[in-house]
């Protein structure tokens, strides 16, 4: 069994910041890219980050410059540092991962989401 769960949502004002963590655990060989994606009401699901084992990162354009996303492979974790908030950043966040499980194949998890709320 795998579990990715995530961490670090809540409510902040607009120009504030935030951290999300979000950890894998299981039967877990090794772990290809770990991504970000937000959902607001109404909308469709859409990419944030991700990054890949290597460390290469790609960025939604809406939040370049203010989102960092990294990782520690020890840690099978991955967080998601966002600054300077804007209420448009208001949406449930979350975390997917490309597993690797013992039988070499590669399986996408999704972790529950977390809510970030940004008020202005």
């Amino acid at each position: 069994q795998v579990q990715v769960v995530e961490s670090g949502g809540g409510l902040v004002q607009a120009g504030g910041s935030l951290r999300l963590s979000c950890a894998a655990s299981g039967s877990i060989y090794s772990i290809d890219t770990m991504g970000w994606y937000r959902q607001a009401p109404g909308k469709q699901r859409e990419l944030v980050a991700h990054i890949t084992s290597g460390g290469s990162t790609n960025y939604a354009d809406s939040v370049k410059g203010r989102f960092t996303i990294s990782r520690d492979n020890a840690k099978n974790t991955v967080y998601l540092q966002m600054n300077s908030l804007k209420p448009e950043d208001t949406a449930v966040y979350y975390c997917n991962a490309i597993i690797v499980r013992d039988s070499g194949y590669k399986y996408l998890y999704w972790g529950q989401g977390t809510q970030v709320t940004v008020s202005s």
